[in-house]
């Protein structure tokens, strides 16, 4: 492997690499900088955000830009304020010493006179957001005339954002000889295009696998129902202590609202979106920066350019239009050789999304089970436990309390003590989690008779001694993993009935519970209602003499005696009718019952 005191670097700027920190180059940089520091052309380099890609194409221009000329040789186009500025800082630590290297950041939010009195100035290298470089351009300020190198970063973002009749505006402008250098973590066709366009015989260097995410991520995904999508945010934050993450939603609307309710329930988080001011998303982005935020929730346009290291988790709340858009999204952490972990949330609708981006990345996602109350609040405990354990004791103030402190708590012994800490330290997971065992992952229909195998499961495939019950109600009641958890809970006068399997279907559903408590339950259960309907419950038959068109099979024949009103036959109603002696009217009776 190369090292930088072997690529060609002159004294100064080896002084700023090694003030930096950087000890070996990263795989874009080996591969980057001898093609610019040497008499290559115009070069595509594919890699993902957080490579190490700023420093590939800052260190070799920086080393090239002849600081006695009094003109812009270098242009660098970017597609955010942020990114603009962190390439400017960047590019200054670069040339701490190499002399008097003028860079200049123009973008918009910020005082274009001041930029325009930098300009007239002079500056050797121009970083800039396309759309104030144009402004600047049209106003006489910017000159490009004496432009050698040009360097699209996150080319595919600002293509993404719209910028691409302004980076055609803007490259009629450069000089035909120029290089070009384009970096992009994946190659569209509109890349494709604007190469064919402006690049001559481009070298092109992939860094990974073209068009996929980076190895260090790993990429997961809880199947929920949409309704319960925040209540499972919360608990991956919950079950995750450290994590510091964005949370990534689709609308401006949705990102408010989410980051409303996470801050509403104590969490330490905050909301990015086009609809803040500048002086807000800078206040934003500096507080999740210092870390006074573990959730920034945010649109995929207002956190391009965003650039920290250290995320643990990327979550998708809602997968992006785009699947291209997944990359970015997924590059945003795992960055700087860490690894990270995308997650997302999806819907049994949004299956299909899912698999386009798992052909997209080159990537099988992992389905993981929602995290249950339990796992939460022994995660959260021992994670406090940890931190107690290790805490430094050595503030003299507290000292001066202790006795009185001694006093007040020598009637607890060490066990009521300890519970009470810990009681009053969780209050809040114990009480969400009270009844934390009701989210589970939601099957289609068809999975819930037939399984993922594709064969019908029977009673001998379930796990464990269970008995399998019917109840009839189903989807279209209004009917949940958590109704049914809070029916039982409510009819079993406190005891804790184990709960296996839930097949939730439109209009009944199955459930297995432990044997010795089935028939207690079935005679609670059927004295009982929901949203004032007469609840039926039963052990769900396997086998049945019925023709295949008159019951779905294990679903009972009486079940619609507990069902009044609700479905009617057109009939007068009575509480007490046989229905086994009603279906003998023939099959389009049944279907006006059913309907």
């Amino acid at each position: 492997m190369i090292n930088f005191e072997e690529m060609g670097f002159t004294p100064g700027i080896l002084k700023a690499i090694q003030e930096l920190g950087f000890e070996q180059p990263m795989p874009v940089q080996e591969k980057v900088i001898p093609l610019m520091l040497g008499d290559a052309g115009d070069i595509i380099a594919l890699a993902q955000t957080g490579t190490g890609k700023t420093a590939a194409f800052g260190l070799p221009l920086v080393q090239a830009t002849d600081t006695e000329l009094n003109s812009t040789q270098a242009l660098i186009l970017c597609p955010t304020r942020e990114l603009c500025m962190q390439i400017t800082g960047d590019l200054t630590d670069y040339a701490k010493f190499t002399g008097k290297l003028k860079i200049l950041a123009v973008y918009g939010g910020a005082s274009i006179d001041n930029q325009i009195r930098g300009l007239k100035k002079g500056v050797h290298i121009i970083v800039a957001t396309p759309g104030r470089l144009i402004d600047l351009i049209g106003r006489g300020a910017a000159r490009l005339s004496a432009v050698t190198t040009v360097v699209l970063d996150e080319a595919d973002e600002m293509l993404n954002m719209g910028f691409l009749d302004s980076i055609n505006e803007i490259l009629e402008e450069v000089p035909e000889g120029r290089r070009t250098l384009l970096f992009s973590a994946t190659m569209s066709k509109e890349i494709a295009s604007i190469a064919r366009k402006y690049m001559t015989d481009p070298v092109e260097i992939t860094i990974g696998t073209k068009n996929s995410s980076a190895d260090n991520v790993s990429h997961a995904y809880y199947l929920v129902h949409a309704k319960d999508k925040y209540k499972v945010l919360k608990r991956i934050a919950d079950f995750e202590p450290d994590i510091y993450g964005i949370v990534f939603c689709r609308t401006r609307k949705e990102t408010q609202e989410i980051a409303s309710k996470l801050i509403n329930d104590g969490y330490n988080a905050d909301a990015l979106h086009g609809d803040l001011s500048q002086v807000q998303r800078d206040a934003v982005m500096q507080k999740f920066r210092m870390r006074n935020l573990q959730l920034l929730v945010a649109t995929d346009v207002a956190a391009r350019g965003l650039d920290v290291d250290d995320l643990t988790h990327v979550i998708n709340f809602s997968l992006p239009d785009d699947t291209e858009v997944y990359t970015h999204r997924s590059g945003r952490t795992g960055r700087a050789g860490k690894t990270g972990i995308s997650i997302s949330l999806v819907h049994l609708r949004e299956r299909h999304s899912l698999q386009q981006i798992e052909r997209l990345v080159k990537k099988q996602f992992k389905a993981i089970p929602i995290p249950t109350g339990t796992e939460i609040c022994g995660k959260q405990l021992f994670n406090w436990v940890n931190k107690l354990e290790n805490v430094v004791a050595e503030h003299q103030e507290i000292e001066k309390f202790l006795p009185e402190i001694k006093e007040k708590l020598a009637g607890l012994d060490r066990e009521e003590l300890l519970r009470r800490v810990v009681t009053l330290e969780f209050d809040r997971f114990l009480d969400d989690y009270r009844h934390g065992e009701d989210l589970i992952s939601p099957v289609s229909e068809k999975e819930a008779s037939f399984g993922r195998s594709g064969k019908r499961e029977s009673r001998e495939e379930y796990p464990g001694n269970y008995t399998r019950l019917f109840i009839n109600l189903g989807k279209t009641d209004g009917f949940f993993p958590e109704q049914l958890i809070e029916l039982v809970n409510s009819n079993t006068k406190g005891r804790k009935v184990p709960i296996g399997k839930i097949d939730l279907l439109k209009t009944f559903s199955f459930f297995e519970v432990d044997p010795g408590y089935a028939d207690d339950l079935i005679a609670a259960l059927n004295n009982a209602t929901f949203d004032n309907r007469r609840v039926a419950v039963e052990v769900a038959q396997e086998k049945t003499d019925r023709p295949r068109n008159e019951f779905p099979q294990s679903r009972p024949a009486k079940w619609a005696d507990r069902r009044p009103e609700k479905r009617s036959t057109g009939r007068t109603e009575s509480k007490g009718r046989d229905f086994k002696r009603e279906s003998k009217f023939g099959k389009k009776d049944k279907k006006k019952y059913n309907r």
